[in-house]
């Protein structure tokens, strides 16, 4: 660009301020700087800071191929360009959470047993690695605090049978539970962590249904 032009660029009528400019005899205002800075499309800090003159358009010409390009190559310089910037200044970068959905199929009490399992499931948004399941169940209530919270999803594989001492999906009386399944010398029950909560006896005086047990 001319002198004559960047002063016609400015609002000068001629080009005497730019030339004293360029001697060093003189030092444009901050205004006059920031009013140069916009034409040649810098920054003010690097226009007032850095030997500019290496600079042969990369800025601009990078812009105008960006600018050309289609969504999905856009998105490819983005990503190869953050790469190169979190390289050059030592920034790591962690994975977000997972996030996925799961099929929940009712509800199953931690407490009074209020609620039932129905055949209708909901998908839920859920955060963590999901197990290898056949259903899956939201806990509602505290009787399994602290391994099961109130509202937590649980993972379950469908079988008609349980060890001693494994978390199982029932129905108890025609109604769903999570419990531990136990079997001593004091007979079969179901059991609550929470110990407010009595055990559930499992004899010919109670209907009981396996689901299925609880995977971690």
């Amino acid at each position: 660009m001319d002198q004559i032009d960047l002063a016609i660029k400015l609002g000068r009528k001629s080009s005497s301020s730019v030339s004293e400019w360029e001697k060093g005899k003189y030092t444009p205002k901050i205004g006059v700087l920031n009013d140069i800075a916009e034409i040649f499309g810098v920054s003010i800090t690097d226009l007032m800071n850095k030997d500019l003159s290496s600079d042969d358009g990369i800025r601009d010409k990078v812009i105008s191929m960006y600018d050309s390009l289609d969504a999905n190559r856009q998105q490819a310089v983005y990503n190869f360009t953050k790469q190169q910037y979190n390289e050059q200044n030592n920034v790591i970068e962690f994975p977000a959470p997972t996030r996925t959905q799961v099929s929940v199929y009712g509800a199953v009490s931690a407490g009074t047993g209020e609620y039932l399992l129905d055949g209708t499931p909901e998908l839920v948004d859920y955060d963590g690695a999901v197990p290898e399941h056949d259903f899956a169940v939201v806990v509602n209530g505290d009787s399994m605090e602290p391994t099961f919270e109130d509202k937590q999803i649980i993972f379950v594989k469908k079988t008609n049978e349980a060890r001693n001492g494994q978390f199982v999906i029932a129905d108890y009386d025609h109604q769903a539970f999570v419990k531990k399944f136990m079997r001593d010398e004091h007979g079969a029950r179901l059991v609550s962590l929470n110990k407010k909560y009595p055990d559930m006896l499992i004899d010919e005086d109670h209907e009981l249904s396996i689901f299925g047990v609880v995977v971690f």
